[in-house]
């Protein structure tokens, strides 16, 4: 049978590796002084976050319709394609799955939607799997069955230059009600199991770069790495620079899709990884 594989614009996939194993990206909303702009077109992700601190009212974003997903879908069948996975963004954080699903409501099983319960490369990653085990001539079924163990394997932990923009989403609880506490320190945030979790934070943003590299360490030996960041790109390639790490595939470097940024305000650093098997 032959799959194809469809992903949103949060999993942040290089165009060159999306190419290589023909994903599809459907691009997500931004919504800038009253314009739609599709993720990735009319601003550029160094602009959007140069631009961000002074956007007002604030940026917001939206999902693509489910009609836009039945159309892409159609077309793949059209090519010849039997079957589709569709994998995307945390349904807790994103009305993308939501999308998705309305949509392959439409292909009678042939569409497999799955929720990464991930965002941005650990989203990515998974998709990559997923894509790099099909050009093996893996069964999808088999794949998608052994997914969640490959998922507990995937970590994404970021550093915030403020907090401000998690609490302007009003999608982090905690981040509304600590506010006043955390207004001058660098908080940690942590992806898992769909949801963003406080993961600590320090008082300067030295300790926690410091912190950021032993939280890498403390991974282990990596099959895959990112470092992500927010227009920090330059502090993201010292990082990866002055770490020693054991990671089987090249490590990239992202600057992550303003989808995600505009929750996440600029001057972001953080890991996405996915630790070897023991």
């Amino acid at each position: 049978m032959q799959t194809a594989v469809v992903t949103d614009s949060t999993s942040d996939i290089p165009p060159e590796l999306a190419h290589m194993y023909s994903i599809q990206i459907v691009p997500n909303v931004m919504i800038i002084e009253g314009q739609e702009l599709e993720d990735g077109r009319g601003i550029s992700r160094q602009e959007f976050y140069q631009r961000l601190p002074d956007i007002n009212p604030p940026p917001t974003t939206a999902t693509s319709s489910s009609g836009t997903y039945s159309v892409l879908y159609q077309s793949l069948f059209d090519e010849g394609f039997s079957e589709i996975v569709s994998i995307h963004a945390s349904s807790v954080l994103s009305g993308i799955y939501n999308a998705a699903s309305a949509a392959a409501q439409m292909f009678g099983g042939r569409v497999r939607v799955i929720d990464s319960e991930q965002i941005s490369l650990g989203l990515g990653f998974q998709v990559l799997e997923i894509a790099e085990r099909l050009t093996k001539g893996i069964q999808l079924a088999t794949i998608l069955d052994q997914l969640p163990a490959f998922r507990e394997r995937v970590h994404v932990v970021a550093m915030l230059d403020t907090l401000e923009y998690v609490r302007r989403s009003g999608r982090v609880s905690w981040a509304r009600a600590q506010l006043g506490e955390l207004l001058q320190i660098k908080p940690f945030l942590e992806v898992k199991n769909g949801s963003i979790l406080r993961y600590g934070e320090t008082r300067t943003r030295q300790k926690g770069l410091e912190r950021l590299r032993r939280i890498l360490h403390d991974f282990g030996p990596l099959e895959r790495l990112a470092i992500l960041h927010t227009n920090a790109e330059i502090e993201a390639r010292e990082f990866l620079a002055s770490q020693e790490v054991d990671v089987q595939i090249q490590p990239l470097i992202v600057n992550i899709t303003t989808i995600v940024g505009v929750h996440v305000g600029p001057n972001a650093l953080g890991i996405a990884a996915v630790r070897q098997m023991n």
